[in-house]
């Protein structure tokens, strides 16, 4: 899960990347408001962590900015300034959740999974196709009950495809959910991906079918086939 932080303590903002990578979130981290606008014309997340004092633009600027493009990514507003007429400021203003400063590690990461869960319209934490089910609570998958043993780039890939069951995933679009600023993940990459965890859940009742040029899409095999 591909992550933008947009934060101007630098303390604060190389703890939390450390504490969601842990949790094995893809962190992009941008310190100010300008750099944060440029980066989301171009690349795509899913969840913003954004802070309202920043240098350059604020935060309240980059949050119009975004959805005057109609880009609904979710965004978490971090603000020094929790008050009841702060929240419903921003909220109105298309922040999907606003979390107060200082803040709990765990409320926090909560907080964004319901996000990620409602972008992808998914009532329940736990998400089924075949055999398979994807927690997203412990972000664990796992086939008949048992966990996989997946690689990072193998579990984000076949996360982001069970989040999409049903429907197709642009090669790019897993591209991007493997990639960071720094390191760009291969299209040639996202096929050898695919094709390791398509090896791994062959048990499970579940497939990937490739459409080629367009994309992939994770389905339950149909009985007798």
């Amino acid at each position: 899960m591909r992550v933008l932080l947009v934060e101007d303590n630098k303390v604060l903002a190389e703890w939390l990347s450390r504490a969601l990578g842990k949790d094995r979130y893809t962190i992009d981290w941008i310190g100010n408001g300008t750099d944060a606008d440029f980066v989301l014309r171009s690349e795509t997340y899913d969840i913003v962590i954004l802070d309202l004092s920043l240098p350059g633009l604020d935060g309240h600027e980059v949050l119009r900015r975004l959805r005057a493009r109609d880009d609904r990514t979710p965004v978490l507003v971090l603000t020094a300034h929790d008050t009841l007429g702060s929240r419903v400021s921003q909220l109105d203003s298309g922040a999907d959740d606003v979390v107060g400063k200082p803040f709990e590690l765990e409320e926090l990461e909560a907080r964004m999974r319901v996000l990620v869960r409602r972008s992808a319209r998914l009532a329940n934490p736990i998400t089924h196709c075949g055999a398979l089910a994807l927690d997203s609570n412990t972000r664990e998958i796992s086939a008949h009950g048992a966990a996989l043993q997946l690689t990072p780039r193998e579990r984000a890939v076949l996360e982001l495809l069970m989040l999409k069951a049903g429907t197709t995933v642009p090669k790019q679009a897993l591209a991007q959910s493997l990639s960071t600023l720094e390191e760009a993940v291969s299209a040639d990459a996202v096929e050898l991906y695919v094709h390791r965890v398509r090896k791994k859940i062959a048990e499970s009742g579940a497939t990937i079918v490739t459409l080629r040029g367009l994309g992939y899409v994770l389905k339950p095999l149909v009985h007798g086939t």
